[in-house]
């Protein structure tokens, strides 16, 4: 029954009534002067006037926004302690004052630095970036 272009009331059923649509649009291209290969422009080459595609990946790169995370320590309590913290209350870090803090780009370590006030702003000066190896290992 798959090749029998009629349902069971008799009538032509909708796909048969889409290929008579093609058939008439197939004849009507045919009566052009034939079939004709479409322009591609090549993969390695660039249009003249057009920037490469290699800069258009990168500038799409440049525009991601980054969650930029600065750690000045860290430290664990139970809930009893965090309950009891009131304005005031002094929560001890792991980290001595004047230490270098962590900065961490999307979660991942990025260097170290050192806390600064700029304009009664609190700001972090980079000292030291992972080198490119210790950032590959901290992303797996």
């Amino acid at each position: 029954m798959a090749d029998d272009p009629l349902d069971d009331a008799g009538t032509k059923t909708e796909t048969e009534g889409a290929g008579d649509d093609w058939a008439a649009a197939l004849s009507e291209h045919e009566g052009s002067g034939g079939a004709q290969a479409p322009a591609f422009a090549e993969l390695g080459g660039s249009v003249s006037g057009a920037t490469p595609a290699g800069s258009q990946n990168l500038d799409f790169l440049l525009d991601i926004p980054l969650n930029v995370t600065v750690e000045l320590g860290r430290t664990s309590m139970i809930i009893n302690k965090m309950l009891q913290l009131t304005q005031g209350s002094v929560v001890e870090l792991d980290k001595a004052a004047g230490e270098p803090v962590e900065i961490f780009v999307n979660d991942k370590l990025l260097g170290k630095g050192e806390v600064i006030v700029v304009n009664e702003r609190f700001g972090v000066r980079i000292t030291e970036i992972i080198s490119q190896a210790d950032r590959i290992k901290n992303i797996g």
